[in-house]
């Protein structure tokens, strides 16, 4: 009887159902169905992406072909000016760093000690010049009692040596007197060139030596100017085909940053052997250098024009990528499809490249973005480099004095890009 009144209560206990109402909650909750997530937006099946390019149009025109080299300038002449004799300098006549003119009067030594050494040659000179118009005198004399036999003959013969002797003591003194004469006249010393002095080496009131090894003052040549650089000896012969037959070459110097155009000139000789050490073959190139805008001893990039190929097919530099099966390029077809074809390269010059096959003239060729391309993707166009790249047949490219020419070969460096797919 007590043991159905505890289970009764048991049943009606609040807790009891709490808890049945909490799992068949859990039981409900497990069992119903879960609602749809919502889908993601995205492209419709079958979209590819088009891949944003930079592109340049294969076009003809006359490619100039360039040879590169480093070069020096050096002064057409070098002359360090000194005295001729010692003495005092009393006087400098010029100014650091100023064109002189040839014969132009630069500094004056003391003239006195030389002066006084030409007086006393000349008084020399007179002193015997004296004696040998007595001697002749005398000569004529005897020349006359020898005719009327009133002398003997070997009074005659010693009065003709005395006269003899006299002669030639005359051309001695004059000879003195001559370089008396040239002694004082060291004592102006004139520029043996024209050209741009240097610093002044000896300030006036100096002792200054005869041939002093650092002399008073150097002097350049440097209008005209050369400039002595080097090729690659695989590249004598474009050189010297030209030049043997009598074509003037035209050489360009630039600054050291290879963007800056000096001076323009022209090829003078080139050297008569190959530095074995090097492999290389030194050339020197004359310019007038009016503008004064090349100085000796400075280093310069040298540009000298061998050849120029007509009517080329080029195509920029930066569009020929490099595979296993050589070079090719990326070309963007009328669809915006993209297309790979290898291609076949001939003369370079600054950042355009003949092709000789596998480019049609007209053809957008890829020059950015590169990485993502496949065989038959779709490429976008962006940027203004297919505006550019449209001009006129002959108009485009870099000219001669802006690009950065390389030697002629086939091939071309460019970036590491998977082969060409057949």
């Amino acid at each position: 009887m007590v043991e159905r009144s505890s289970t009764h209560s048991f049943v009606r206990s609040p807790l009891v159902w709490i808890v049945s109402v909490v799992l068949v909650a859990l039981a409900v909750w497990w069992f119903m169905p879960s609602a749809p997530t919502p889908a993601k937006k995205g492209p419709p099946a079958g979209f590819v992406p088009s891949v944003p390019v930079k592109v340049d149009v294969a076009r003809v025109q006359d490619l100039d072909i360039f040879l590169r080299g480093l070069g020096t300038v050096t002064a057409f002449n070098t002359v360090t000016v000194r005295s001729r004799v010692q003495g005092e300098l009393i006087e400098v006549l010029f100014k650091e760093g100023e064109q002189v003119k040839d014969d132009q009067l630069l500094a004056r030594i003391d003239p006195r000690s030389f002066e006084v050494a030409l007086e006393q040659a000349l008084g020399q000179q007179q002193q015997n010049e004296s004696q040998y118009q007595n001697a002749r005198r005398d000569l004529q004399r005897y020349q006359t009692l020898r005719k009327q036999d009133s002398i003997a003959p070997q009074m005659l013969d010693t009065q003709l040596a005395l006269v003899s002797k006299f002669e030639g003591q005359l051309k001695s003194d004059q000879a003195a007197v001559n370089s008396a004469r040239l002694q004082l006249d060291y004592t102006r010393i004139t520029a043996p060139i024209a050209g741009r002095l240097g610093l002044r080496r000896v300030d006036a009131g100096n002792l200054i030596n005869a041939n002093d090894p650092l002399g008073l003052v150097v002097i350049t040549q440097t209008q005209p100017i050369t400039v002595l650089f080097t090729l690659a000896e695989n590249d004598l012969p474009a050189v010297r085909g030209p030049l043997l037959a009598g074509q003037t070459l035209t050489v360009q110097a630039y600054d050291r940053s290879d963007q800056v155009q000096l001076a323009q000139g022209e090829l003078m000789t080139i050297d008569n052997q190959i530095d074995v050490t090097t492999g290389t073959v030194k050339l020197k190139a004359r310019f007038n250098n009016e503008a004064d805008a090349l100085f000796p001893n400075q280093f310069v990039n040298v540009r000298m024009k061998v050849n120029t190929v007509k009517d080329a097919l080029t195509i920029p530099s930066g569009a020929l990528q490099q595979g296993n099966q050589g070079a090719f390029v990326y070309v963007i077809l009328p669809d915006d499809t993209v297309a790979v074809r290898s291609v076949k390269t001939g003369a370079r010059s600054g950042d355009r490249v003949a092709v000789l096959e596998g480019v049609q003239v007209g053809e957008r060729v890829v020059l950015e973005g590169t990485d993502r391309l496949r065989a038959g993707a779709k490429a976008r166009v962006i940027g203004g480099s297919e505006g550019a790249g449209s001009r006129a047949p002959g108009a485009g490219g870099r000219s001669p004095g802006g690009g950065a020419p390389a030697n002629q070969g086939a091939g071309a460096p460019g970036s590491t890009a998977a082969p060409p797919r057949p």
